[in-house]
C-alpha cells in the first residue's frame, strides 16, 4: 500500500496529466481545436459582440493546459462573446501583438462591444476569474 502511494506521488509531481489520467496531448489538441473554430479576427471586430483575444502558441504548456477552461468557458458564452485566437508564431499577427502589448503567454484580452479594451490578463488564471470577465462583457 505504501509503494502505491508513493508512485502515485511520484507520477503527480512527474506529470499531473500522468496523474490525473488524462494525456500529455489532450491540451493541445483541443487547443488547436480552439483556434480553429474560433471568430476570425476581421469578423470580431466589426460584428458588434465583445470578444476575448486570446495570444497563444501551440509549443506553450500553458497555453494548453488553459485551453480546457476556454473551451468550457466558449461553450456558455461563445453566442454572445467572440473567442479569437491568435497564434503569436504566425507573422500576420505581428501588429496585433505589438498593439496589444503581448508581453507572455497566454495572454487573454478583453474587448467591449466597441473593441475598446477592458482588461489583459496573462498566465494561468482561474476558471473562476475568467468567468467573471466573460460575466463582465456580457453584462
Amino acid at each position: 500500500m505504501l509503494i502505491a502511494i508513493i508512485c502515485t506521488l511520484s507520477l503527480s509531481f512527474a506529470s499531473p496529466a500522468l496523474a490525473f489520467g488524462t494525456s500529455p496531448l489532450s491540451g493541445l489538441i483541443t487547443l488547436k481545436a480552439l483556434a480553429q473554430d474560433a471568430v476570425p479576427y476581421p469578423t470580431a471586430i466589426t460584428n458588434g459582440k465583445p470578444t476575448l483575444l486570446e495570444f497563444y502558441a501551440d509549443w506553450c504548456t500553458t497555453c494548453q493546459g488553459m485551453s480546457g477552461t476556454i473551451q468550457t468557458l466558449e461553450a456558455k458564452y461563445g453566442d454572445r462573446v467572440n473567442l479569437v485566437m491568435l497564434d503569436i508564431d504566425d507573422p500576420q499577427w505581428d501588429k496585433l501583438v505589438q498593439r496589444y502589448r503581448v508581453t507572455g503567454i497566454p495572454q487573454y484580452t478583453f474587448l467591449d462591444e466597441s473593441q475598446g479594451t477592458v482588461d489583459t490578463l496573462v498566465g494561468k488564471i482561474p476558471q473562476s476569474i475568467m468567468e467573471r470577465f466573460f460575466k463582465q462583457l456580457v453584462s
